[in-house]
């Protein structure tokens, strides 16, 4: 790890990260820390005025009266009234300044997690990012909240503590204050392996929901297969390795917490001891002796409010480093600094000597590739698996960077266009349909934002789909499921057409639209395809040959590049590549 990777995980670095997140609520915490000064008054106020009434009850030369005793009563019910006032702001306001700044924080990380490319994706577990974006954030409210009141109101208390008990008896006050340093050096070692344990426990929990959602997505596999006990297996295996991390972390906060216990009681003793030899020799008086036990009981309290707080800092701190780790991801595809809006698309595509591999020691998938799609033109892909057909095309909505070369639509870079303006011109519709949970409605206005229900109807019908969702139980209302698991191959499919219809781009991609479908439905979705892609650019990735038939051009792309190419009789009559292809095609 580099040092300035170790100068941002450290807990000053991230703290350093952490705090511009208090900007929009800083009155907020103005006022939580001014209750808890609030607070801290009546709990060092309480030691004084016993000190006084013991002073007063044992010193000759004063007289203990009752309207003495009443009037620090009164002080003390009036400052006990402020302390309930302040502490219900702290609970409630002070809690809710904590959520709210949980809430920023996922709002901002799930704002960059949309930034990232499909390389990043390839590569994380969508049930880790998921464990980050949630339960990471969940003691960040309470850390947020606690750990400026809580330093705040220790701090108050060690320094006026200090002042005070200085003014009765410095050497025992220097005695006292000697060993709490001693208690945080012995503290350190815990903090640090409760520090580590915490990280394992919150990386370990993104496994696990990696895992189930891994499971529960293929649910129907897994009972296909009958392999419930396998998945029972692998999901046990996480579990208990989960187990023996929070094991750890139990170990460290049990060292933790009994540690601070010694310390306490040595405290204890030390001032009982050390007290009543300044009390024998007179150096102190019963008064001051009662309010040293007194203010080392108030201190003991800070002290364990912060050993109780330790847990939850680290807990906090750690799922501030998680989140950090995730926000300091950058985009390997964004818009460059003088990037224009692409307008008036007609839909020339050009591959300037493109090259293009997936990682820096993975070979090349397209080399030096040059073609040239001409506006309104339909151009089918065909060839072998691996040959780099759909990467050909994510590059174009540039889903991945080119390795090196240019892709221009009409004339124009698109590394030098805006991405959203780019993908806002490009229609992709591939074999595995993604509908997200909702209606049907809501999943066909996924291609334009604000659409009527009068065009979402007319994208319906363009695509085909009218009909069909017409039988569904409530229509345009009904509920499709997650991934639209209710709907049929064919349906889910017309249904991501009319998507495309409403968002109307004038480049179409078609990575195997309908190579997972039965005839019956490939020949509806196929009617559908044909009334987008009139008029538009259109790239049609075939696995049925006969759905290509028809294409203006045909590419056969293969690890060597583009090695054929033609309309499918000119293809067929040079014998080659395609023509075998399609006759091994047309003999299945």
């Amino acid at each position: 790890m580099t040092k300035e990777k170790e100068i941002k995980k450290s807990s000053m670095g991230l703290l350093k990260r952490f705090i511009p997140y208090y900007k929009k609520y800083i009155w907020i915490l103005i006022a939580d820390l001014f209750c808890a000064s609030l607070t801290t008054v009546c709990e060092l106020v309480l030691p004084m005025i016993v000190r006084e009434i013991t002073n007063h009850a044992t010193d000759p030369s004063l007289t203990l009266t009752l309207d003495l005793i009443l009037r620090c009563g009164l002080l003390y019910v009036a400052l006990r009234i402020i302390d309930t006032g302040a502490n219900f702001y702290m609970a409630t306001v002070g809690h809710i300044m904590g959520t709210k700044i949980e809430t920023d924080m996922r709002h901002d990380m799930f704002a960059h997690l949309q930034k990232l490319s499909f390389s990043y994706y390839d590569n994380t577990k969508i049930g880790t990012l998921m464990s980050r974006i949630t339960t990471d954030l969940f003691d960040v409210t309470e850390f947020a909240h606690h750990c400026t009141e809580e330093y705040f109101i220790s701090g108050i208390k060690l320094v006026a503590s200090f002042i005070i008990l200085g003014n009765i008896n410095i050497y025992l006050t220097l005695i006292i204050f000697g060993s709490i340093p001693l208690i945080i050096l012995a503290l350190a070692f815990f903090r640090k392996g409760m520090k580590k344990a915490f990280r394992d426990s919150r990386a370990q929990t993104g496994e696990i929901n990696a895992q189930i959602e891994d499971s529960l997505l293929g649910i129907r596999v897994v009972k296909s297969f009958a392999n419930e006990d396998i998945e029972q297996e692998k999901f046990d295996k996480d579990n208990k390795k989960f187990l023996s991390i929070k094991k750890v972390a139990y170990y460290f906060m049990g060292g933790f917490q009994s540690t601070t216990r010694l310390f306490d009681g040595i405290m204890y003793i030390v001032v009982v001891i050390a007290g009543g030899i300044f009390l024998l020799n007179g150096q102190i008086t019963v008064a001051d002796y009662a309010a040293y036990l007194l203010f080392v009981n108030t201190l003991l309290t800070s002290i364990r409010r912060i050993v109780e707080f330790t847990e939850q800092f680290q807990r906090g701190m750690t799922g501030i480093e998680r989140f950090c780790e995730i926000m300091d991801v950058e985009p390997d595809i964004k818009d460059s600094k003088n990037a224009i809006k692409l307008e008036n698309v007609e839909g020339r595509v050009q591959f300037l000597d493109v090259s293009f591999k997936y990682e820096d020691e993975k070979p090349m998938v397209l080399e030096s590739l040059n073609l040239t799609i001409k506006a309104g033109e339909s151009v089918a892909i065909v060839g072998p698996s691996g040959g780099g057909k759909t990467t050909l095309c994510s590059l174009i909505p540039r889903f991945y960077e080119a390795t090196s070369g240019d892709i221009l639509i009409d004339g124009k870079s698109i590394k030098d266009v805006t991405l959203e303006s780019l993908r806002d011109n490009i229609g992709v519709v591939q074999q595995d349909v993604y509908l997200f949970s909702g209606s049907v409605k809501e999943n066909i206005s996924y291609g334009k934002a604000g659409a009527t229900i009068e065009e979402i109807t007319e994208a319906a019908k363009m695509a085909g789909a009218h009909d069909f969702i017409m039988s569904l139980p409530n229509g345009y209302d009904t509920y499709v499921g997650e991934r639209g698991v209710k709907l049929s191959g064919g349906q889910k499919q017309r249904i991501s057409i009319a998507r495309l219809f409403l968002k109307n781009p004038p480049i179409l991609i078609l990575d195997e639209a309908t190579s997972a479908l039965d005839n019956e439905s490939e020949r509806l979705v196929q009617k559908s395809l044909e009334a987008l892609a009139k008029g538009r650019t259109t790239l049609t990735i075939a696995h049925r040959l006969t759905t290509i038939k028809n294409a203006d051009r045909i590419l056969v792309l293969t690890e060597n590049g583009i090695t054929e190419e033609g309309t499918h009789e000119e293809l067929i009559s040079k014998g080659g590549f395609y023509a075998e292809l399609y006759k091994l095609y047309s003999e299945d």
